[in-house]
């Protein structure tokens, strides 16, 4: 699956190519609890048809209702660009669907430049990171360059929002974990490679939309030139081709690195770091292991939502508590464990005696 925003986008200038009429939304702001982020974006297209979401369902019928024929409406707006709130009050909130005190603010696109869109999309596909200006009084869009990803603006009149390149994902090891990761990965709009010179593995990988290379891991890292928007993860529990690899990714801004394995094999591995490369606590502490946040998972398909889970919560900057890691959840949940048995061990003595 590719990149949400690509995907609007790509629509919108299709559309618009084939002559149809077409509106673009942006959420530009929320109050309270909102089901969409701000810069989501929707193409909306005058039959009713749509592509991408700004909530949860409802606020895209009314949508279609208001600014479509789909319903036998007045079809598009003449002037270029507006500004729309849902969930103002209770009432409209619960008509609405929106969690209860959730507001939203959207500016409304009427027919977008063709040759804007177009120049914006194959930006986009490029892998450039690029930020579109909206100046909501003529709705001209104005594309630059950015150097890194910057969060939504929007004064009222003038809508920023900074777009691509997508997230990228980059799995050392081409084993079972892999595609159950490489599966939940592409699912969330990550475009993925896995990385693993030995034939019997990479022979066997079936996974389409995935890009496979052969070369050893830390080359593939190096040329792979990870950025803020990307995540290397290890999963062939091979130090000859784990090592190497995670030293050149921890020397890189990618958002997230790990690597798979036991709690004892994590230790190993970070001792022979040190030990054997000339690495430091300091210097690891951007390093993952074991990767996940602890389910009780026992299954390659299991541990992938695992680390698929943590992997998201980094890249969305959530606060992770100490306690979903997990190792100290293991180490939490053995010792509670211990315990019970020995309080069971008690037990029986004392009925014993």
């Amino acid at each position: 699956m590719e990149n949400i925003d690509v995907m609007v986008l790509r629509a919108a200038r299709e559309w618009l190519a084939a002559g149809q009429r077409v509106m673009l939304t942006t959420v530009v702001r929320t109050w309270g609890s909102s089901p969409r982020p701000v810069g989501a974006m929707m193409a909306l297209r005058e039959d009713g048809r749509a592509v991408g979401s700004v909530s949860g369902g409802c606020i895209e019928d009314d949508l279609i209702h208001r600014y479509t024929t789909a319903y036998g409406g007045p079809g598009m707006p003449q002037v270029p660009t507006g500004i729309v709130r849902y969930g103002v009050t209770a009432d409209e909130a619960h008509r609405f669907g929106l969690p209860c005190g959730g507001t939203l603010e959207l500016t409304l696109e009427f027919m977008p430049s063709h040759d804007t869109l177009d120049e914006l999309v194959s930006r986009l596909e490029n892998g450039e990171l690029v930020r579109r200006t909206l100046n909501l009084a003529d709705g001209i869009v104005r594309l630059e360059r950015s150097a890194e990803p910057e969060a939504p603006q929007f004064n009222g009149e003038r809508l920023v929002n900074t777009l691509g390149p997508e997230y990228r994902m980059l799995l050392i090891g081409a084993g079972a974990l892999a595609e159950y990761v490489s599966t939940m990965a592409v699912f969330n709009g990550f475009s993925v490679t896995v990385c693993d010179p030995r034939v019997e593995y990479m022979g066997t990988w079936s996974l389409p939309g995935v890009c496979k290379v052969t070369q050893m891991p830390d080359d593939a890292v190096v040329a792979f030139r990870p950025d803020r928007r990307s995540c290397i993860v290890a999963l062939s529990h091979d130090p000859k081709l784990d090592d190497l690899a995670l030293l050149e990714a921890l020397r890189s801004p990618a958002f997230y690195v790990g690597a798979i394995g036991s709690r004892r094999n994590n230790q190993i591995r970070r001792d022979r770091l040190i030990a054997h490369f000339g690495e430091t606590e300091k210097s690891l502490e951007r390093l993952r292991g074991p990767v996940g946040l602890y389910i009780g998972s026992k299954t390659p398909a299991e541990i992938a939502v695992s680390v698929m889970a943590e992997i998201l919560a980094v890249k969305n900057s959530v606060a992770l508590p100490r306690e979903m890691k997990v190792a100290v959840a293991k180490q939490r949940h053995e010792y509670a464990i211990g315990t019970s048995s020995e309080d069971r061990h008690a037990s029986s003595a004392l009925a014993i005696s």
